[in-house]
């Protein structure tokens, strides 16, 4: 049975070295995805003011009926 470890200098917590998805460009991040440029650009293109998201409680509507089995006497 072959038993798995990890090998001493690994370090869990280093920064990955990858191309970023977006612009391509040679980067170090903690996670894979766009690099710190193009997270930057996408927040000033798209991004907005936050705002609270109101919701409603469920309400069935009005034409779903009970099961007529289960109400017959």
């Amino acid at each position: 049975m072959t038993e798995f470890s990890l090998a001493e200098d690994y370090d869990p917590n280093a920064p990955l070295a990858f191309d970023c998805p977006r612009c391509h460009h040679a980067t170090e991040e903690a996670f894979y995805g766009p690099c710190r440029n193009c997270r930057r650009e996408l927040t000033a293109q798209l991004g907005g003011e936050r705002r609270k998201i109101v919701t409603t409680d469920y309400e069935p509507k009005m034409n779903v009926v009970p099961n007529q089995i289960a109400t017959k006497e």
